[in-house]
């Protein structure tokens, strides 16, 4: 799969996220996430638990990395109110967070619940995405949509579509509010092309998500494959996003129980290798 240098992507539109190599500590990530020339770390917030805010920054700034995303906020649905008031708290909070370590963006896995209707669910997380936006403004964060594929649909997200994604984006009617593209979750959507041409129409295309789909896959969640492993079209798709005006950050994320247990090094510098490639 090797590419012309002409057609490589630079490194420095490279970013990692955190849980990509879970077992490393952020600041173990963000010192060798640099030193392998990569220019972004996108951070979990399962990675930074316990530290405060001011040592999340200043690990990040001494590492000299750029932030494209606090991952992940939303998690919206639930039938109780109150409940779903809470949640809305809680990303205010998240919002703050990702404004005080200089991310450019909080990637929003809205939820799901088996306990209610998927168009009604999709009405909440309307709902409460318009209730930050002034938040997000006043932090300068974007808040992006990730529509998640529908085997998810039942308990992670009752967005599942780009199609449902771009249609929230319309309604809501604000530039803070896009849509991140995870390959991984929309590449078998055979309205990938023209739903990736109107969300560049409407300047909504805020990330790029990177991994491939391992056929067969052996877990819902922790098998994803590196890029070049797979069935996914990932120079397809990349230059499909860049062709309606993507011009962001190449996010790696790859949940693996396979990766995670190999020696992070290695697997970092494979991912290197094949962002070159793939």
């Amino acid at each position: 799969m090797k590419s012309s240098v002409l057609d490589s992507p630079s490194l420095d539109r490279l970013a990692v996220h955190t849980i990509t190599t879970k077992p490393w500590s952020l600041a173990v990530a963000a010192d060798r996430f640099a030193a392998a020339g990569v220019s972004g770390i996108s951070i979990w917030v399962e990675a930074i638990a316990g530290m405060s805010n001011s040592e999340v920054r200043n690990t990040v700034q001494a590492s000299g990395l750029k932030v494209p995303a606090l991952v992940r906020g939303g998690f919206f649905c639930d039938p109780d109110a109150q409940e779903r008031v809470r949640r809305i708290d809680n990303n205010r909070r998240l919002i703050e967070l990702a404004g005080e370590i200089s991310a450019e963006m909080l990637v929003l896995v809205v939820g799901a619940t088996p306990r209610a209707p998927l168009d009604i669910q999709r009405d909440w997380v309307r709902d409460a995405i318009e209730n930050l936006i002034d938040d997000a403004k006043a932090a300068n964060v974007r808040l992006a949509i990730e529509p998640l594929h529908p085997m998810y649909s039942g308990d992670k997200s009752c967005v599942n579509r780009l199609t449902q994604a771009r249609e929230m984006c319309e309604a809501i009617q604000d530039p803070m509010v896009g849509v991140a593209v995870d390959v991984y979750h929309v590449w078998w959507d055979e309205a990938l092309e023209s739903e990736i041409k109107r969300l560049g129409e409407l300047d909504a295309l805020f990330a790029f998500h990177l991994c491939d789909w391992r056929v067969p896959t052996r877990d819902m969640l922790n098998d994803r494959a590196l890029m070049g492993d797979g069935c996914i079209d990932i120079r397809g798709i990349r230059k499909l996003v860049e062709a309606n005006g993507f011009r962001g950050w190449n996010e790696v994320e790859i949940f693996s129980e396979e990766h995670w247990a190999r020696d992070q090094q290695a697997f970092l510098d494979d991912i290197v290798d094949r962002y070159k490639d793939c």
